[in-house]
């Protein structure tokens, strides 16, 4: 069975840590590196109802898309929203790792996701990441449809 740190190291491998934003907070924010996964469960927030839901699920980890904290903190304690999470998922050896703008900008990345998920061609990123030579990495896409249709029909 794979270690944390193992699992960390494949998601590094797909969304670079170094191509977060400036502001971004992105990485591991409680886990053992040493403990073994065999369940992860992928979310876009980390709420304490995904902690739950991981709980659910035997999963020792949790990727979000979001981060917890964005900014610093003064304290986890488990009477605010954000430390109760924490103290859950340390209680219950669940680790929690966060992929938002790293995300964003790979190639494919959570743009191209969302794109394909509205059936959009994508042309290429709204903001081009200037160290990709292939012009595909950035933030956010610039998509087409396969053929026109009206905002409302698009919308519906």
């Amino acid at each position: 069975m794979p270690r944390l740190s193992e699992v960390i190291a494949a998601l590094d491998a797909l969304w670079p840590p170094e191509r977060a934003e400036g502001w971004d907070a992105v990485g591991t924010v409680c886990g053992d590196p040493d403990g073994e996964v065999d369940r992860v469960l992928f979310a876009v927030d980390p709420v304490h109802a995904i902690a739950d839901e991981a709980l659910k699920l035997g999963a020792q980890l949790i990727v979000t898309h979001h981060p917890l904290y964005l900014r610093g903190t003064t304290t986890v304690a488990a009477d605010t929203f954000k430390g109760k999470v924490v103290h859950t998922l340390i209680k219950h050896g669940v680790a929690l790792h966060v992929a938002h703008t790293n995300a964003d900008t790979a190639d494919p990345g959570v743009s191209d996701a969302l794109a394909g998920a509205l059936d959009l061609r994508v042309t290429g990123p709204l903001v081009p990441d200037p160290t990709d030579p292939h012009g595909r990495r950035g933030l956010g896409r610039i998509c087409e449809l396969d053929h026109p249709e009206t905002l409302a029909a698009f919308a519906a």
